[in-house]
């Protein structure tokens, strides 16, 4: 069977990654967290001192070449975990220090030149599932299936706040949402590549629906997109 390269776009706690990984486990495909790739450069950033109290962009922006990104197979859960400069730092992207500061990071022309060529050539042989914020408009513009993911802000931080919690942080509620607002506010409001639906992208409002039936919809809609392909 022929295959495609699937491009997942939306708003930050959409399911974007929990769609994405069943999805590509479903069909076989490599799956690509993209959003994984800003996070683990954001904490380069924070762990090197380049964002904070004494915020230092030209010096971090010099460090780019010494940044190494690798997607490493867990062998317990077969999922790829993220490894920066040859460390799994999987759990460390995932907390709030590090999602306060990702947008920032993100809008950094540097920055994404950088990690859109890696991604790009991880999907030159298709057979691929990648999402993030411009995996449709600008990574993959001619993916045979673009898909972009929402949600209202409130659902999408209460989501975010029970992962938190889950994970031992300390946050309030009111904080996560006005993170996740923050996020929105800068991802789509940034000169370069801002978050957008592509003209060819379907919206998937996900407030209401649980993620087997989310599965499901987009599994089955996919299937008749690889058969027509």
């Amino acid at each position: 069977m022929k295959q495609i390269t699937i491009a997942i776009d939306g708003y930050s706690s959409t399911g974007k990654s929990t769609l994405a990984k069943r999805l590509a486990s479903a069909l076989n495909y490599v799956y690509v967290d993209t959003g994984a790739m800003y996070r683990a450069v954001t904490l380069f950033a924070l762990n090197n001192n380049y964002l904070g109290a004494k915020e230092d962009i030209p010096s971090f922006v010099k460090q780019l070449p010494n940044i190494k990104l690798t997607f490493v197979p867990n062998e317990t859960s077969g999922l790829s975990e993220m490894y920066l400069n040859g460390q799994n730092v999987e759990k460390e992207i995932r907390t709030m220090k590090v999602s306060e500061q990702v947008s920032k990071i993100a809008t950094i022309a540097e920055v994404r030149s950088k990690l859109v060529e890696m991604q790009q050539q991880m999907g030159e042989e298709k057979g691929i599932v990648m999402d993030g914020r411009d995996i449709g408009t600008v990574v993959f513009p001619n993916a045979e299936l673009k898909i972009f993911m929402t949600a209202s802000p409130e659902t999408r931080a209460a989501r975010r706040y029970k992962e938190l919690l889950e994970r031992g942080e300390e946050v309030t509620f009111e904080e996560v949402l006005n993170n996740v607002q923050k996020r929105d506010r800068i991802d789509s409001t940034r000169e370069i590549s801002p978050l957008k639906k592509a003209k060819d992208a379907i919206e998937f409002d996900n407030s209401d629906m649980g993620v087997e039936e989310q599965f499901e919809r987009i599994y089955n809609f996919t299937q008749r997109i690889i058969s027509a392909a």
